[in-house]
């Protein structure tokens, strides 16, 4: 197994990504998605999860959950921004406990055996490690924050990284209502995630609404890339 070339220190902020096996799509139904989201609220606790925690098994929304008393006593990590794809997901976390990064991800493992027992099946569900990246600047941070926040465009517009997008208004629209993700809280829509800590980068841009405008920017320039590319191609 190769060695890991990412160091966790506290008080320091990670993009992590972690992909399904093969690229295959490890969020089938909302159920899945539910229940992964549970996860990053129950596992990140140095204790042991409470797997005989009703609320854990049966609720299906993390708001609720948090309203049946279960808070994590001794956290490991605090997570300000994430998004679920179909094959993969994204987390911006910052590490608060000593090998607090790691040891989340380790427990975040288990959603493999949730799915595997679910859809009947065997072997690895993730590929490999999860990939880490240290953020080194405010630059970078702002950068990551929009990246993870924007990431589900994808799904709508598969290429609109490289080819840019065509049409603004649809775009915001579906990350304001995309349910699975920190975005529509930081875009100043409905709050679903209370354990997202928002507080961050509310004082890093200034307000929400700065928090929407940074976001908005990212896919303003992805709609003059598109216009750029069709200029080029005439």
């Amino acid at each position: 197994m190769p060695i890991r070339n990412v160091q966790f220190f506290n008080e320091e902020f990670y993009h992590i990504v972690k992909r399904g096996v093969e690229k295959r799509t490890i969020f089938l139904d909302d159920e899945d998605r539910y229940r992964f989201i549970n996860s990053l609220i129950v596992f990140n606790d140095s204790n042991s999860a409470p797997w005989n925690m009703r609320g854990f098994w049966n609720q299906r929304d993390p708001a609720s959950l948090m309203k049946t008393g279960y808070i994590p006593e001794n956290p490991l990590i605090k997570i300000h921004a994430f998004a679920l794809m179909d094959n993969h997901f994204h987390l911006l976390l910052e590490q608060v406990k000593e090998n607090g990064v790691s040891n989340f991800m380790g427990k975040l493992g288990g959603y493999s055996y949730y799915f595997n027992k679910k859809y009947k099946r065997v072997g690895p569900l993730f590929q490999g490690r999860f990939k880490a990246v240290l953020i080194k600047t405010e630059e970078q941070l702002k950068n990551a924050f929009v990246y993870v926040n924007t990431n589900p465009v994808g799904l709508i517009n598969p290429r609109w990284k490289e080819e840019g997008i065509k049409d603004f208004k649809n775009s915001i629209k579906f990350l304001e209502e995309y349910y699975w993700s920190s975005c529509p809280g930081y875009l100043g829509k409905d709050d679903n995630y209370p354990f997202v800590e928002k507080d961050f980068f509310l004082k890093l841009f200034g307000s929400i609404n700065d928090c929407s405008k940074e976001i908005e920017s990212w896919l303003t320039y992805k709609v003059e890339v598109n216009k750029y590319r069709g200029i080029a191609l005439e």
